[in-house]
């Protein structure tokens, strides 16, 4: 405790700091984020995720292998390097916290972050009302635009925490054996588009931050990020909005507020590419992308509430279009 404190005053100044609350605890009980009190500094108080590896593993779900395990401490230090080395790329138009500190030291990690509650970011949503969910998609289109054909280096070379080389477990329990079998032509379509980008990997609604107005957003929690193609995290975040007659209904509409804010944001960044390309592209790649998560979240927990009909049929119809392409 002693180690951190110094850390907080070195990185802000502070002459006294003390501890407000613990926001939640991490997956699996692998540490927790806690809220810091300030006195004597311009910042009111700061954010600091503690990772503590634990030697007993638990999982809410069951998941408690080695694999597992590896995988969540692969995360840390993906996190810890995106902020040290990429975090300084967003700007207002993709937002997220400052980083104002670092360390580590046997299995255990520091992050001291900005309070985005104090910076005007306040509100957490369960539900959310379209001027908000237009809000989230102009982030995500702002972020991809902004990482477009950058490697990621020291991130996880395929981002998102389903990808399937790092759920094999999953793989392996899953019943829809057409789905099984699809699986590695699915994750290789979406590696195969000549446009990649770092995405954010675990975009859900529930790592958006939101201005009261609701009409700006700030993003947390990067211990996914990595390589892949934008629609990996438009299709992640929209299936944690809606439930399905929505997914469906409104389909069209976000996808086009999504490449209608990527096409911007592309122009705007001088990105080197055909900013049309990449939307014929990528929103072919829709589909595909809720087939690789719905294929994931099958074999993790295979009574979700999101495996419902849209995501069946989307899923039915990619399996099919990619049999017939390889006949």
């Amino acid at each position: 405790m002693t180690h951190l404190r110094e850390m907080i005053r070195k990185a802000t100044g502070a002459t006294e700091i003390y501890k407000i609350e613990v926001i939640q605890s991490l997956w699996s009980g692998y540490g927790n984020i806690i809220r810091y009190g300030l006195k004597n500094n311009d910042r009111k108080t700061v954010i600091v995720k503690h990772v503590n590896l634990p030697d007993q593993k638990h999982h809410p779900r069951g998941w408690n292998t080695d694999l597992s395990h590896q995988r969540k401490i692969k995360s840390y230090e993906v996190e810890t390097a995106w902020y040290r080395n990429w975090s300084k790329n967003c700007d207002e138009s993709c937002r997220i916290p400052a980083c104002l500190a670092l360390d580590s030291d046997k299995g255990e990690v520091w992050i001291v972050l900005e309070d985005l509650d104090e910076s005007g970011y306040p509100e957490r949503k369960s539900s959310v009302s379209m001027t908000e969910i237009h809000a989230c998609l102009k982030w995500l289109a702002n972020f991809h635009a902004t990482f477009l054909g950058k490697k990621p280096v020291e991130l996880w070379q395929i981002g998102s925490y389903w990808h399937l080389d790092t759920r094999p477990d999953e793989l392996q329990v899953l019943q829809d054996i057409e789905l099984k079998n699809a699986a590695e032509k699915i994750d290789q379509k979406l590696q195969n588009s000549p446009y990649q980008t770092i995405i954010h990997g675990d975009a859900k609604l529930a790592n958006f931050c939101f201005s009261p107005d609701g009409k700006k957003v700030a993003a947390v929690d990067f211990q996914y990020v990595g390589g892949g193609c934008g629609m990996k995290d438009v299709a992640y975040f929209i299936s944690s909005c809606f439930y399905e007659q929505e997914c469906e209904r409104l389909e069209t509409e976000l996808l086009d507020s999504y490449f209608s804010e990527l096409k911007a944001a592309l122009v705007l960044n001088n990105i080197a590419v055909t900013p049309e390309a990449v939307e014929k592209d990528w929103r072919a790649l829709y589909p595909v992308a809720w087939a690789d998560f719905h294929r994931f979240l099958k074999g993790w927990s295979p009574s979700h509430w999101k495996i419902h009909g849209y995501s069946e049929r989307i899923t039915r119809q990619v399996v099919t279009q990619l049999h017939n392409e390889a006949l």
